[in-house]
């Protein structure tokens, strides 16, 4: 017996506001990014951060009497669990944050939007997909939108402001999708697999505070900023996102929602930051979401809805 059309507009629209709400915690988080390393450094940010995610998830995994799923999927993937720790948070935050130390987060927010590319293009090579023709168009006019930003539009000099922050922050899209490929092989709840992802990343982050010569206690701004983004960033956006993905009857419906993201977060960095957008990033931007959106089939559905 089928559910009654009122129950699956009703799911519909719960699921639209979790993914409004997930979408509005992703974009304040570039300016918490700004702001929180004013008082901390990317070390200390991705510590806290990741200190207060753990103990969020692992709140949550309990709550919802996953002990006995949580017990069983470490026993069964300890070895991929370590690995995804060290990728995320250790080493993905931790170059993130050094990217937005060194670049205006108007510049290192749009480039790091480019690793759901990143990730179709190494899909093919890890996971033996076909490489499409999309994917390879979708890549030339993200890149090029990486250009347009990272040179701040000056394309006849080609000469990039910040070489070292552009690179680290493709480099977190690098690291992002592998991440996100080696989660494939797991399966398993996405709650339990985050919190045990998550406790495998806080020795990586001891290890590399005691190289570096210890703790340095942060003052009140860079603990607020850190736990700010330790739960909206790492937590509490996660879990409305999936809340969106199982009340929706369409995913690529809610999915599109991800495109409002970088606009919003724009306007933030400037009310919050206080920085001027330049319209460089403007148009920067619009090639990068230009070529996510040629990447995932949003265009070509956008473009047969109008006919």
């Amino acid at each position: 017996m089928e559910a009654p059309a009122s129950s699956f507009s009703r799911n519909n629209r719960r699921a639209t506001w979790f993914a409004l709400a997930a979408v509005l915690c992703w974009s304040t988080v570039a300016s918490a990014f700004k702001l929180s390393l004013q008082y901390l450094s990317p070390l200390q940010l991705v510590t806290i951060a990741s200190l207060v995610s753990t103990v969020f998830m692992g709140a949550v995994v309990l709550w919802q009497g996953l002990g006995r799923e949580l017990r069983d999927s470490w026993r069964r993937s300890r070895g991929w669990f370590l690995a995804l720790g060290f990728c995320n948070p250790f080493l993905y935050y931790l170059v993130l944050f050094h990217a937005y130390d060194l670049l205006p987060a108007q510049q290192a927010q749009p480039l790091n939007y480019t690793w759901g590319v990143v990730l179709a293009l190494l899909s093919v090579p890890l996971l033996k997909q076909k490489l499409r023709r999309q994917d390879l168009f979708a890549g030339l006019v993200c890149y090029g939108g990486v250009v347009v930003i990272a040179t701040g539009g000056n394309l006849a000099e080609l000469r990039f402001e910040q070489p070292w922050g552009v690179a680290l922050a493709l480099f977190s899209t690098l690291v992002w999708s592998c991440y996100w490929l080696l989660n494939t092989r797991i399966g398993g709840n996405a709650s339990v697999n985050l919190f045990l992802t998550f406790c495998c990343g806080l020795p990586w982050l001891a290890a590399a505070v005691w190289w570096q010569g210890g703790w340095q206690w942060p003052p009140l701004g860079g603990w607020i900023g850190a736990v700010y983004v330790g739960l909206f960033e790492m937590g509490i956006a996660f879990l409305l996102w999936q809340a969106a993905l199982l009340h929706c009857d369409n995913t690529a419906r809610i999915s599109n929602f991800i495109y409002l993201s970088p606009p919003l977060s724009l306007l933030l960095i400037a009310l919050l930051v206080g920085e001027r957008i330049h319209l460089a990033t403007i148009a920067g931007l619009a090639l990068i979401l230009l070529g996510v959106a040629i990447q995932q089939g949003a265009l070509r559905r956008f473009l047969l809805c109008r006919k």
